[in-house]
């Protein structure tokens, strides 16, 4: 088959190594380059600081697909002059136009990094570490023109490990990716005939992590809740530490093994750079290589100090 690639990042070069490992063809890639600059400002990146995209494609010399969006007359016309089979998507912000899904001979087809129904939306990664899931894994569906929903052509479980972090958590969906796209390549027709539909009576969809939920609540989560906070949100956002009307970043923390009589998010041992602090389940965390967070912490107090800092007055 004749196969389109459009996606970004780890997921993009995963599915790349993987297809190449086939008999099947990619006949194109649509980097996300061409959404995020002006075609002006892309040539430009290209030339004096290339993205790791760019390089990945240019290396493996990939014959790429130039448009500004994935919904645009141009790249459609691309599909068409292709004669693209299939279109394989692995991570994009678009959502894709009825004619985009059409344009193929065969399918879109999106990777997710869930086993969906579960875990729909963006940034299953996190999701799944937060809400203690012992697995996770990614699934192969057909495209329609809303989010996550179409009928699931394959599926490939993962399990979580305990330290596990959002961005090791993809890694290994990434590789995953790798090894499961040859399966469903070399079982398509099959795997194409025996589509499921979704159940959505078990489908849940979640929305992005904000800045508020970045903010460490000791007052109201465990010791646990706030290790599985802290591993899942990196590395796209780092928690902070409200005190003493200020908000603080750190490198590392640990448990202690101590339990505490004193009242969640009390302040129990303190150092130059460090500090620790009593949890909802009475175990101490310590903080080290603490750092202010200025000027973003007076950008965070304006929003959120009647909602976190009052409440966490004993480390206040």
């Amino acid at each position: 088959m004749k196969i389109i690639l459009v996606g970004y990042g780890e997921m993009l070069k995963a599915l790349v190594l993987g297809i190449l490992n086939t008999e099947h063809e990619i006949v194109g890639v649509f980097r996300h380059d061409n959404v995020l600059y002006s075609p002006f400002k892309k040539k430009i990146n290209d030339i004096f600081r290339s993205s790791d995209d760019f390089n990945f494609i240019k290396t493996l010399k990939l014959p790429e697909i130039n448009a500004k969006s994935a919904n645009s007359d141009a790249f459609i016309r691309e599909v068409k002059r292709l004669k693209a089979d299939i279109i394989i998507v692995g991570s994009w912000s678009e959502k894709f136009s009825a004619q985009t899904i059409n344009s193929p001979k065969i399918a879109c087809i999106n990777v997710h990094p869930s086993l969906l129904p579960k875990y729909r939306g963006p940034n299953p990664y996190l999701q799944v570490i937060l809400k203690n899931e012992s697995k996770t894994g990614i699934t192969f569906h057909l495209m329609d023109v809303n989010y996550d929903t179409g009928s699931i052509l394959h599926q490939a479980e993962l399990p979580i490990l305990p330290n596990d972090t959002g961005k090791s958590l993809r890694i290994r969906c990434c590789n995953l990716a790798k090894a499961e796209v040859k399966t469903l390549l070399d079982n398509f027709d099959n795997k194409l005939k025996n589509q499921q539909s979704q159940k959505e009576t078990e489908a849940t969809y979640l929305h992005n992590i904000s800045l508020r939920e970045a903010i460490l609540d000791f007052k109201n989560e465990t010791s646990e809740q706030i290790d599985r906070r802290i591993r899942a949100l990196t590395p796209w956002l780092n928690c902070f530490i409200p005190y003493k009307n200020d908000f603080f970043e750190f490198k590392n923390y640990k448990i202690l093994k101590e339990i505490s009589v004193k009242q969640p998010a009390t302040v129990v041992k303190k150092g130059k750079q460090s500090i620790g602090i009593v949890c909802r389940d009475g175990k101490v965390i310590q903080f080290m290589s603490l750092k202010t967070k200025r000027p973003f912490a007076d950008l965070l107090q304006r929003f959120y100090f009647d909602t976190i800092i009052k409440e966490n007055e004993q480390a206040v």
